[in-house]
This record gives structure tokens, sequence and C-alpha cells, in this order.
């Protein structure tokens, strides 16, 4: 686990000032991907506890999006450099350098966790307990928003990602791996590309039970 994601935060620290630039706007043009955090932020909201993590938060864009939310939001990032950068666009907030598979919360701390297109690097047999690690840091009833590239056929797909490889999931068996891993998956959206890439936009919504 550790030489793929070395790689990964060594790829995401050369283009800390690219990525953010491209990506800090961009659920402006996408009503779908909005459309679920808010979602999200609703039930976050309604369980009591605010407390939510926006995991491999990038920039800080999102990380602030769930604040403006009303929730208590802070940003994990395996990349120092992408750490930094959200330190700095986004004083307010917190944002501290971590890996998904160990991440310095309590057990049972967090109303919700988001992922947004940050577990598509996770290689597939690493995925169960990177997921493990979300479920015991979020209270029982938490919620978890997963988003991805999706794809239509029976099994994961690598692909040559801009920054560094990446996977495509088949929805059906993401949601399998989150209910092993102690979730319950209650809503999914899935919707055309928007990238030539031809992949599928896939969101899970789930509760830790």
């Amino acid at each position: 686990m550790v030489e793929h994601q070395d790689e990964t935060r060594t790829a995401y620290d050369g283009v800390v000032d690219l990525y953010a630039s491209l990506f800090a706007d961009r659920l402006e043009t996408r009503p779908f991907a909005r459309a679920m955090v808010a979602t999200f932020a609703e039930l976050v909201r309604g369980t009591g506890n605010l407390r939510t993590a926006d995991v491999g938060c990038g920039p800080g864009h999102l990380t602030a999006l769930l604040h403006g939310l009303g929730l208590d939001a802070f940003g994990l990032d395996l990349s120092p450099a992408m750490v930094d950068h959200a330190r700095r666009a986004h004083p307010a907030l917190r944002f501290d350098e971590a890996r998904m598979e160990a991440m310095p919360v309590e057990d049972g701390a967090l109303g919700g966790v988001m992922a947004h297109y940050s577990m598509i690097h996770t290689p597939p047999g690493e995925l169960p307990a990177v997921l493990a690690e979300q479920v015991r840091v979020l209270a029982p009833g938490g919620l978890f928003l997963v988003s991805f590239f999706g794809t239509e056929g029976p099994q994961p797909v690598r692909f040559d990602h801009k920054v560094t490889p990446a996977y495509s999931w088949p929805a059906d068996r993401f949601a399998e791996l989150l209910s092993a891993a102690g979730l319950t998956p209650f809503a999914r959206l899935l919707h055309d590309p928007a990238s030539e890439r031809g992949f599928l936009d896939a969101h899970l919504l789930a509760r830790r039970t």
C-alpha cells in the first residue's frame, strides 16, 4: 500500500496549482454531484453530529463547501503540497496530512465522511482496508458519500488518469464493498460522463449500521 501511495503523493505534489485552477470551481458546472453533496450535508446535519471529514480533500474547495453547508468540516490529504495549498486558500478551516487507511480521528467520532473521487487511485485489493477505516471513524448512523468513475462492466478497470493511474468501478461491486465494511448503501446516482474517458460518474450514499 505504501508504494502506490508514495507515487500518488509525489504525483499530486507536482500539480497542485494546475489542479486547483482546474477543479476549485468545478462543481458549479456539475449539478448532479452538487446535489449529492448537498443531500449528504443535509443528512449529516440531521444526525446532530456535524463533524465531517473530507478525505482526499486536495486544494480544500469541497471542505469549504461542506463548511458552507453547515458542517464542522475538516480536510485530510496524502499530499503535503495539497494540504499547504488548502490551508492558504481556506485559513479558517483545518487541514491535515494523512493516509486514508490511518486517519488521525478517534473511533466513532464523525457524523460524516466524504470521499470525492479520492479513492480512485486505490488498487482494488487495498480498498477494503481503506473503507474499514472510514467505518471506524464514523459514529453509528453516520453518513458516507463516495464518488468515483463508474463502469458498466463486471470488474474494476485500471486506466491512465492524468495525474497517476486510477480505477473505475461497477457501482454494484463498490456497493458490495461498502456493505462488507459495515455500511448500508441506500442511495446512488449514476450519470453520463463529463469527460472524454467515457466512464459514468458514480455517487453512493451509505450509513454506518
